[in-house]
């Protein structure tokens, strides 16, 4: 159930997990979220990171700067949002399908990123284009074609 000032940020394009770190990314139609841990098969982060998201627009920004067309998930983010930008929404609560996440963090790009292509990390830096990452506060599962809702 929505409440009166909640509003649709965008729809989940496509959802990744990394099994293993600096595994390859493996994209999946749905995937189950665990309340205070993560994303099913994904590999094991603090809370605050539970899940992880990228805007559509701001990774297509990021592949024209490097005249590169990288695969979304070169990121290493679990849910590509249809959506011009995600920064705005720290510190809110967001909905995806019935998982309620809080958007604790900025996810700031590492060195793997560079290994990956040589300038993502930089290219990611402005504007919170690296992604923001959550808290997951009840169960539940993400499919493709998810609203993402603003609950604040």
């Amino acid at each position: 159930m929505t409440n009166d000032s909640a509003q649709k940020i965008g729809d989940v394009v496509a959802i990744a997990i990394r099994p293993e770190k600096r595994a390859p990314m493996q994209e999946l139609d749905d995937v189950s979220a665990k309340s205070g841990a993560g994303l099913a098969g994904d590999v094991p982060s603090i809370p605050e990171r539970g899940v992880t998201l990228i805007a559509k627009k701001q990774w297509e920004q990021v592949c024209s700067e490097l005249d590169a067309n990288l695969p979304w998930h070169t990121r290493r983010a679990n849910i590509l949002v249809d959506a011009d930008a995600l920064g705005h929404l720290l510190g809110k609560r967001i909905r995806i399908g019935s998982v309620e996440v809080d958007l604790k963090r900025e996810i700031n790009p590492c060195g793997l990123m560079d290994e990956l292509h040589l300038g993502l990390r930089q290219a990611l830096v402005p504007d919170h284009r690296g992604g923001v990452g959550g808290e997951i506060l009840n169960d539940g599962v993400i499919r493709k074609g998810d609203a993402v809702i603003l609950m604040d």
